[in-house]
């Protein structure tokens, strides 16, 4: 019966594996009309999460020419060890049509692709240097000297200390991850409260109709913002 199971899930999996890749196929080829217009003004920051071990530069390339293509304007490489910001050079130099993305940029439609690059020690060292403002802050207003029994800093002065170290990057809008895990990778948390997660599986095995299945996806869902 263990063996029989066993056997019944791995055909499930299969069968889907074959209908995913015959939708992505039908969808890179135009034949399914819905996937034909995106609302792609929609998305106006996407990050890109990749597993550190699955960073080929030719393959990150190859996707940001496909977003490229797609009108896609402003996105965050990101991945843990920091190989893609290490390679962020050649990356500029080979996919031409792209600039360094700069803090103080508006996110704006623009002829040319804003890239950002960023890793797991980026939003360590952003954590450690906001929290060394708001000890400062604590400090100079003399409160070590009385017992506080409310909460000593709130979500919004720990934002407003992140933008003052140059932590407090733009939300992206859709956050796609690509590698096995389905997480966020350590991206910055304080970044994605309203992002849109979507795993994409490995970056060697992408597709171009998943990439804009999932972007359809994200433009057609309807997003509620909490009090």
């Amino acid at each position: 019966m263990w063996h029989l199971l066993h056997v019944t899930i791995h055909l499930c999996y299969f069968a889907i594996n074959i209908a995913n890749a015959l939708e992505s196929h039908l969808i890179s080829k135009g034949l399914l009309r819905r996937y034909k217009s995106l609302h792609i003004s929609k998305l106006q920051y996407l990050a890109i999460v990749i597993e550190s071990e699955d960073c080929r530069t030719s393959n990150v390339i190859e996707l940001l020419q496909w977003l490229a293509d797609l009108g896609v304007k402003h996105v965050c490489l990101y991945d843990m060890e920091g190989i893609l910001k290490k390679s962020k050079d050649f990356i500029l130099e080979k996919f031409d049509g792209a600039t360094l993305f700069q803090e103080n940029d508006v996110l704006l439609d623009q002829p040319l692709m804003t890239l950002e690059f960023a890793s797991l020690s980026d939003g360590k060292e952003a954590v450690a240097k906001a929290a060394n403002v708001l000890f400062m802050k604590y400090l100079k207003s003399g409160s070590t000297s009385s017992y506080q029994g409310e909460q000593i800093f709130t979500e919004s002065q720990m934002g407003e200390a992140l933008k003052t170290v140059g932590g407090n990057g733009p939300e992206p809008d859709l956050l796609l991850v690509y590698g096995p895990a389905r997480c966020h990778l350590g991206f910055p948390a304080w970044r994605i409260r309203y992002t849109e997660i979507q795993h994409m599986g490995p970056l060697k095995s992408m597709k171009y109709g998943s990439l804009i299945k999932a972007i359809y996806k994200f433009t057609m869902v309807q997003q509620n913002y909490g009090k």
